[in-house]
């Protein structure tokens, strides 16, 4: 089994920043992508940004030139800088990640319990 633990969530001002973290622990092969989706209330769970191994990255347009994600391979961690926050950025945070844990397996979605992030205007 695979475990995903977010960390860095909280509130702050419009115009601040946060940085999120997620560490993936368990039966762990190798893992394919890693990324971060939101979910804010009445409304569906949406992409943030995501990186794949080997480092290509993909961004939701209204995050584009504000959030940054990388990712140490080392610590199987994924990060989420968020500069620049507008209220409209308020949401649980989601870390997910594409996992293979064995080498005959194919490949597995797993999802973290969420961390709430919430931006005051």
């Amino acid at each position: 089994q695979v475990q995903l633990v977010e960390s860095g969530g909280g509130l702050v001002q419009a115009g601040g920043s946060l940085r999120l973290s997620c560490a993936a622990s368990g039966s762990i092969f190798s893992i394919i992508s890693m990324g971060w989706y939101r979910q804010a209330p009445e409304k569906q769970r949406e992409l943030v940004a995501t990186i794949i191994s080997g480092g290509p990255t993909n961004y939701a347009d209204s995050v584009k030139g504000r959030f940054t994600i990388s990712r140490d391979n080392a610590k199987n961690t994924v990060y989420l800088q968020m500069n620049d926050l507008k209220p409209e950025d308020t949401a649980v945070y989601y870390c997910r990640s594409i996992v293979r844990v064995s080498w005959s397996d194919s490949s597995s979605v797993y999802w973290g319990q969420g961390t709430q992030v919430t931006v005051s205007s």
